[in-house]
């Protein structure tokens, strides 16, 4: 599987803590070993982020990709970085 970036993303990555950056590398390096190690918790997204998978970057952050097709191989591309409750805490209705 091939490993791609959205412009988007590397600019969160490269403002995110030296701590969460390497974690990712880290993890980055497992996935494309094995997109499946139990370690990455890989899954599909539903609702809001239907089409995506989510990795577990630390207990906390998470990387959300895309797989894109090609006649050659699979393209993993990865376009949201952020805390689990930055990404999918539910939005609290403003008027209440």
């Amino acid at each position: 599987m091939i490993v791609a970036y959205d412009p988007a993303f590397l600019k969160k990555f490269k403002k995110a803590d030296v701590r969460i950056r390497k974690s990712f590398k880290e993890r980055i390096l497992l996935f494309s070993k094995n997109p499946n190690d139990l370690i990455l918790n890989n899954h599909k997204l539903r609702d809001e982020y239907k089409g995506y998978n989510s990795i577990d970057i630390t207990s906390d952050w998470r990387a959300l990709y895309i797989e894109k097709s090609t006649k050659e191989d699979t393209v993993a591309y990865f376009a949201i970085l952020g805390t689990h409750d930055h990404l999918f805490r539910k939005r609290k209705n403003l008027n209440s």
